[in-house]
């Protein structure tokens, strides 16, 4: 790549070309439960201009690998991908190794901490693999950016960061925020937005998928494109996800995630586990069901219907596509099970020796609770079992045998005590 075209002329424009069916209803797919659309009417002529040539659009969507583990969070945006991907566009899973060494200060009111090169190449080794639950691994370009980022080196840097000003780098909400209340940003934070728009001339991407509050890079991707005379890519916002407690968006850091590679019990308890107001976002932004099916639901339990149903549906739809349709059925066995006072058959074994052994050190060492503090906090609560009957004596020594504790609704654990 030249980085010498500051000066080259923005590739010129096709002719507006009429919209056939087969686009409307690309169209119609790709605005479903969408924030934002940017710019409608390119995207359209885009999809035109692929129906007439029958060259497909790349579609680029890129992750850094900051976490080990997707969520389903992620798959707000994954889902979205896969059905331009069966439209017959070409889709591009992007992962951000070099760009995760600088850290996204999206949504940040302080600077992120950047990851070791050797923290990013484990979590990127399981990126793809998780990604292809959704994707379709065969149809799939996956690239790292490190491909053209390493090789920019400090003098492609710099011309790079001459194409954007500091003010226009001050327009994005996070850094004006921090700004105005004294909260530092570090010079490299800046490059983040460059880099992630620079990977978009690279792969000379038609459109570009991500959160909301990814719309700035977004943006920038659009800018840079057009300085290196390309065509701009359209950007296409997904909302993000509230975790499980309907507040906080689905984050692993905040421990209201649900895991797409967790086991199928444990997925179908925590889609259980959501508010029935929150089903209903759910099923807008996870669910594969048509519009008028999911309505046709809320019409449902307006006139009477049990809620519990509907999400007991959303439950093993989700836990089918990331597992099997016999894994959600069993998933519901087990959680109709646990919901009156059973034990369910698949619950780990575990030999402890030390007897008698205080219920806090136990449940600690049963890996049911991360500390005794949480254990001893959890028998006042009442939420700790042996064999069926609630604990409440703190101070109670667990004598050697063999029996059942549980831990909340979920947490069991068949121990051996020596």
């Amino acid at each position: 790549m030249n980085h010498d075209q500051s000066n080259a002329p923005i590739a010129a424009r096709p002719a507006v070309l009429p919209l056939s069916d087969r686009v409307n209803e690309a169209m119609a797919i790709a605005r479903r439960g969408v924030d934002e659309l940017l710019i409608e009417s390119e995207f359209a002529q885009k999809l035109a201009r692929s129906e007439q040539s029958g060259q497909p659009l790349r579609i680029k969507l890129g992750l850094d690998p900051t976490a080990p583990d997707l969520h389903l969070g992620h798959t707000v945006v994954l889902n979205k991908m896969r059905q331009l991907q069966d439209l017959g566009h070409q889709v591009i899973f992007l992962i951000g190794d070099f760009t995760s060494m600088i850290g996204d200060p999206s949504g940040r009111n302080a600077t992120r901490p950047p990851l070791t090169r050797e923290q990013i190449e484990v979590n990127a080794k399981t990126y793809f693999a998780q990604a292809s639950l959704v994707l379709d691994p065969e149809r799939t370009e996956i690239r790292y950016n490190s491909e053209w980022c390493d090789k920019l080196g400090s003098r492609g840097m710099i011309q790079l960061a001459s194409r954007y000003t500091v003010a226009r780098m001050m327009e994005r909400d996070d850094f004006t925020k921090r700004f105005r209340d004294g909260t530092p940003i570090s010079v490299h934070e800046f490059l983040y937005p460059l880099m992630q728009g620079y990977d978009s001339v690279e792969l000379k991407a038609d459109l570009e998928l991500g959160g909301t509050d990814q719309k700035f890079n977004l943006l920038v991707g659009r800018e840079l494109q057009k300085d290196w005379g390309q065509e701009p890519q359209c950007i296409l916002t997904m909302p993000l996800l509230e975790g499980l407690d309907g507040v906080e968006k689905m984050s692993k850091s905040k421990g209201n995630y649900i895991g797409i590679t967790e086991p199928a019990n444990n997925m179908f308890g925590k889609v259980m586990s959501i508010s029935d107001t929150m089903m209903w976002r759910y099923f807008d932004l996870l669910s594969f069901r048509s519009i008028a099916e999911i309505a046709g639901f809320k019409a449902e339990v307006e006139a009477g219907r049990n809620p519990r149903d509907l999400k007991v549906a959303l439950a093993q739809e989700i836990v089918t596509r990331f597992h099997s349709q016999q894994a959600a059925e069993d998933a519901l066995t087990d959680f109709v099970n646990r919901s009156k006072g059973g034990i369910p058959d698949d619950i780990p074994a575990i030999s402890l020796s030390g007897a008698p052994l205080g219920i806090g050190q136990l449940l600690k060492q049963a890996n049911l609770c991360a500390s005794t503090s949480e254990a001893l906090r959890m028998v006042e609560q009442g939420g700790v079992r042996i064999d069926g009957a609630v604990i409440s004596d703190k101070g109670l020594k667990v004598e050697a045998g063999e029996f059942v504790l549980q831990v909340g609704k979920r947490k069991f654990a068949r121990v051996t005590l020596a």
